[in-house]
């Protein structure tokens, strides 16, 4: 905490305007001139042996101690009896005697005595001064003082050490604690740091750093309220300007802390607002002292440079916190879609309801609760159809308990009287097996059709277990959706049943033997598998003994997705047999594509199709690649080639551009076709595979590897990569290599 003179106007408690950038630019250039000053160049004419100085300039004077030391026809050893100790006196005997000049770099010298000393550095050069004769009449002493480049110097490696940090998100705590040190440390005379932090609403201040104060003090400061005449830190905060109390046991706005101030050993105090660059407060930056003090340009200055780069870790500080939270908050949807997605999965996944309501009450336990049960209304009488629980005999006791339909007391028939939730700290009105289990709380939850209900679903706390607005919602949507799929159980199963076929439609429901080749494939589709997936594969034979094989990636997903795969592939394989080249194959799914009807989908595909023949000598292979991922070749030493061959997206405009690449695959090469969802798959950075990645992972394969061998090398891969991050798009892969012949 910290003040301001009295003598300084109030202002009200709002942000001041920000800047322009040309204002920040000269005020920044300003607190540098501040901090390290002009340099000066100095001189003296110093006469005879004993370095009489006959003359010199103010700058010299002023260096060396100012008025009481502006005097001439005196000794410079007299003058500054500090210099005969640090051997400067013996140097001018030197120059004096020898007549060789001395020229000195970034000398250190303390000049001055007693409390009154200072360290300062200079360039300078004694030159012997000659008479007419060359002989040896005094020494001139010639130089610059670099004591500001020295402090420069300091605070710049300081400041950019503390600049790293920032950039490299170190702790806040840290970031501050080691800022607070630096201005302890540059300080020409004792300074005792604190930085405060605001609030969200910038009503409060609390510790951020203050590393030489007392415990006791920053305990008793922390947060304290902003406002006008709340120390000096809190008058500063309210007032979003600097306030400078020079003496505590005198300023109004002390009153209250005053003893605690002196407790502290504290007698002045300055404080800067810290401001983000919306003009909103982020904290204050204040210096104390032991003694009464009145602060100098510099001191400002000081203060301002280090109160921007307290705004600066702040600001980012902040800016890190809300990503945090918004990554953890969107992965607690994630994770509640995802429970809601297996948990729907799981209802719709039988087309008996009653299995339905089972799998209901297995979800809910223990995800939303300890214990759960089930029950339905059934020719006029409540059912219990359904329990979960940690263990059999908890289960066999809430099965046993038959809820009353009509019954007052009962949580149960109040809820499918009313068709509310009903929500309650302490155990379930009327008889039941409550004290035997521990039952501390209940939800009662309606399960709905069309507005009326026919069932409940009743969660039940035990030991320290207790409902929050978080888990009574989700319990409520997962009830939702257990209604609507218990009622519509046949309709909703149905459509779980196509969304299966659909998808099986794109993929080989076994992989055909293909001739002096071993086929592999992997598909592992995006998110929980409940829509169909736009990447396909698919190998089919031709006349004379050829094989065509294909693979793609439709746009978008779900039903329209499934929709234009089965064009593709349904066109490729009725069209294969009858042209002659791989490219007027693709040529014929892109006009397919092209003349497709407008609700069939307008997406694009990007497909790799190709033919290859058996021979001799191993696989020959035509192939035409569509917009998609670039093949791969790994030969028999393990070393991976892109096939990289020209080609357009299909269903854009009826023109198609494709070149016809051809390659031999010998006994034990390989080729691998693949869909982007592989490649850019990404880990918890959020950085993605890559095809540097995928080309290493073949380059490890080794010893005459199959196509099973390498998509299993692949997919492990991707998966060491990935690690337990879910994957935003299908992935697909074939693999075709070439066998050796039997002999």
């Amino acid at each position: 905490m910290t003040g301001a003179s009295g003598r300084q106007a109030p202002r009200p408690a709002q942000a001041s305007p920000v800047p322009t950038a040309r204002a920040a630019e000269h005020s920044a250039e300003g607190d540098l001139r501040a901090l390290f000053g002009q340099s000066m160049a100095v001189f003296a004419s110093l006469a005879g042996p004993a370095h009489m100085v006959e003359t010199a300039n103010p700058a010299f004077f002023a260096a060396i101690g100012g008025p009481e030391r502006t005097r001439t026809g005196v000794p410079l050893g007299q003058l500054m009896p500090e210099l005969v100790a640090q051997g400067f006196i013996a140097l001018l005997d030197g120059v004096y005697r020898t007549g060789k000049a001395h020229v000195g770099r970034n000398a250190r010298v303390i000049l001055g005595e007693g409390a009154e000393a200072r360290e300062a550095f200079f360039d300078f050069t004694y030159e012997p001064r000659l008479d007419s004769g060359g002989n040896v009449m005094g020494v001139r002493v010639i130089g610059v003082e670099t004591t500001q480049v020295q402090h420069a110097q300091r605070l710049t490696a300081e400041h950019r050490a503390l600049l790293e940090q920032i950039a490299r998100q170190a702790p806040l705590s840290e970031v501050l604690e080691g800022m607070a040190r630096v201005i302890e440390d540059l300080a020409p005379e004792e300074v005792l740091v604190s930085v405060l932090l605001a609030d969200a609403d910038g009503t409060r201040l609390r510790h951020g750093a203050a590393p030489s104060l007392p415990d006791f003090y920053n305990q008793a400061i922390d947060g304290i309220a902003t406002g006008e005449g709340v120390g000096s830190c809190g008058t500063a905060a309210h007032r979003r300007r600097p306030v400078i109390v020079t003496d505590i046991a005198t300023d109004p706005f002390w009153d209250d802390f005053r003893d605690l101030a002196d407790k502290a050993g504290v007698a002045a105090c300055w404080s800067t607002p810290i401001l983000a660059r919306d003009g909103s407060l982020l904290g204050t930056f204040a210096m104390y002292h032991r003694t009464p003090r009145v602060p100098q340009e510099a001191d400002l200055a000081l203060a301002r440079v280090f109160a921007g780069t307290a705004a600066l870790a702040v600001e980012r500080h902040r800016a890190e916190q809300a990503r945090r939270t918004a990554e953890a908050r969107e992965a607690a949807v994630r994770d509640d879609l995802a429970f809601l997605l297996n948990a729907s999965t799981a209802l719709s996944s039988d087309l008996d309801a009653l299995q339905t309501l089972n799998r209901l009450a297995a979800s809910c336990v223990p995800r939303l609760a300890p214990l759960g049960a089930v029950d339905v209304v059934e020719g006029g009488r409540v059912r219990r159809v359904a329990t979960a629980g940690p263990t059999r005999h908890q289960q066999d006791l809430l099965a046993s308990h038959i809820p009353v339909y009509d019954a007052a007391d009962d949580a149960v028939a109040r809820v499918l009287a009313s068709g509310v939730t009903e929500v309650a700290r302490r155990t379930p009105s009327g008889p039941g097996p409550w004290q035997e289990l521990g039952v501390t709380g209940y939800v009662c939850l309606p399960l709905l059709d069309r507005g009326t209900p026919f069932g409940t679903v009743t969660l039940l706390s035990t030991g320290e277990h207790t409902f929050d607005g978080h888990t009574v919602a989700l319990a409520e949507e997962l009830t939702r959706r257990a209604a609507l799929a218990a009622r519509n159980a046949r309709q909703y199963t149905h459509r779980a049943a196509l969304a299966r076929d659909l998808q099986a439609g794109l993929l080989l429901p076994d992989l055909p033997r293909v001739p002096g080749a071993e086929v592999a494939t992997y598909y592992h589709p995006a998110g929980e598998g409940l829509d169909i997936g736009g990447d396909f594969y698919d190998v089919f034979p031709l006349e004379g003994d050829r094989w065509a094989f294909l693979l793609g990636d439709v746009c978008g997903r779900g039903a329209i997705a499934a929709t234009t795969t089965a064009l593709v592939r349904h066109t490729a394989r009725a069209v294969a047999p009858l042209l002659p080249g791989p490219e007027d194959v693709v040529k014929a799914v892109n006009q397919a594509l092209v003349n497709r009807p407008a609700g069939h989908g307008t997406g694009f595909v990007t497909l790799v199709y190709g033919r290859l023949t058996p021979t001799d000598h191993g696989l020959d292979v035509e192939l035409v690649r569509a917009g998609h991922t670039v093949p791969l070749h790994l030969d028999a030493r393990g070393t991976v080639h892109a096939v990289d061959v020209p080609g357009a997206l299909l269903g854009i405009g009826p023109e198609t551009h494709l070149t016809v690449r051809r390659l031999r695959l010998r006994p034990d090469e390989s080729l691998l076709l693949y869909t982007d969802g592989i490649t850019e798959a990404r880990d918890a950075d959020g950085e993605q595979f890559g095809e540097d990645r995928l080309t290493e992972a073949l380059g490890a394969v080794r010893d005459r590897p199959g196509s099973r061998h390498i998509v299993e090398t692949l997919t492990r891969a991707v998966r060491a990569f990935t690690g337990d991050q879910g994957i935003d798009d299908d992935q697909a892969a074939l693999v075709l290599t070439a066998t050796r012949p039997r002999e």
